[in-house]
């Protein structure tokens, strides 16, 4: 006789894949809500670094975006025009007075060279480096060499008389044009601009004792700093000059000394 099997009992409660989907759900609700509260953004902070980039505190007294206790009284301290100090006057004085000394000098040295009649072989300037003088190179030197020219002691006789009453420091610039050059003694525009510059300070220096060695300087720029482009005869020979530059004082330039 077959013995009947028992039914299964029906089981109670939720299926096991709930409990699952329940822990998904929670992870999900739980990440949510922290992106939420990562993104409510605290009004009264916003408000003070809004400012602090209004007041450049970030960049110019403050070291810290962090509001001072008074940030209005600090902002308005700041705006307010600055007054010029003693110091600030004096600096403002020597100045003028330098540009002054520096605009009398020209006149001077522009009254020496009609004098001397040598307006022809040198012209004198002023930019902010000091008072320019500009020697072509026709009154100095024969082409592609650098050593002076009898002609040209006269002339630079009654320059260095000229700087005997400058105290001034002289810089010394030689420059060529843009005409390769290849010798064995100048191997390029370099050596013989060089060359030139040289050449002038000691002719000045030796024939004249009163003028200290240690107010010259020499350079020698080559053909790069044309003062018309080398597309002429009349501007090669432009290019082609010695330039002697009477220091302003006050000029800060880590090329000039």
């Amino acid at each position: 006789m077959n013995r009947r099997r028992p039914q299964d009992e029906t089981k109670k409660g939720a299926p096991k894949w709930m409990v699952t989907f329940s822990d998904l759900m929670t992870l999900i609700l739980v990440f949510f809500i922290l992106l939420f509260s990562m993104s409510v953004v605290d009004a009264n902070k916003f408000q003070a670094i809004a400012e602090s980039f209004q007041d450049r505190a970030v960049f110019d007294d403050f070291p810290s975006i962090v509001p001072f206790e008074n940030p209005a009284e600090e902002r308005n301290e700041r705006n307010e025009p600055h007054e010029p100090d003693e110091t600030d006057i004096e600096q403002d004085t020597d100045e003028l007075e330098m540009d002054e000394q520096l605009d009398d000098m020209l006149e001077e040295v522009n009254d020496y060279l009609e004098e001397e009649e040598l307006t022809e072989e040198i012209s004198a300037s002023r930019d902010d480096r000091g008072v320019v003088l500009v020697l072509q190179e026709q009154a100095l030197f024969e082409t592609a060499e650098a050593e002076i020219v009898e002609g040209a002691e006269p002339f630079l006789e009654k320059v260095g008389e000229l700087l005997d009453t400058i105290p001034n420091m002289v810089k010394v610039e030689g420059h060529t044009d843009s005409r390769p050059i290849e010798t064995a003694q100048f191997p390029s525009n370099w050596e013989l601009s060089g060359a030139r510059a040289s050449s002038v300070i000691r002719y000045l220096t030796e024939e004249d004792a009163e003028l200290d060695e240690k107010r010259f300087l020499a350079v020698g720029y080559g053909d790069t700093r044309p003062v018309a482009p080398n597309t002429t005869e009349e501007n090669l020979q432009q290019n082609r000059r010695v330039v002697l530059v009477i220091s302003d004082p006050s000029y800060e330039d880590n090329e000039l000394y």
